[in-house]
């Protein structure tokens, strides 16, 4: 089936966007007026990536003792409502890849 196949490429795709985004000074907004879903997508990944990586300098910056605990915990939730907000999309696209295959020709 190729659907692993797939999936691992989506994977690999994300991982360079995010060491792409990690390269850059500023983000772009997710969404601006006349864009295309593929610029949104884009830009929500990058978003995400970023709210991600956050959560993980706060939670390394508390380990040394150089960040308000308050702060962290902010960090790690909007982290982790980050992570788990991108596997429900995650879920729900490939549900509908496999209703797709498997709608009768």
């Amino acid at each position: 089936m190729a659907l692993p196949a797939a999936a691992a490429a989506a994977y690999q795709s994300i991982a360079q966007m995010g060491q792409t985004a990690a390269g850059s000074a500023s983000l772009a907004p997710a969404a601006a007026p006349g864009s295309n879903f593929s610029d949104f997508l884009s830009g929500a990944v990058k978003d995400s990536i970023s709210t991600i990586r956050q959560g993980e300098q706060a939670a390394t910056q508390q380990v040394t003792g150089k960040a308000n605990i308050v702060d962290v915990v902010n960090s790690v939730n909007a982290a982790e409502l980050t992570l788990d907000t991108v596997v429900a999309v995650r879920d729900k696209v490939v549900a509908a890849y496999q209703q797709i295959m498997n709608m009768p020709i």
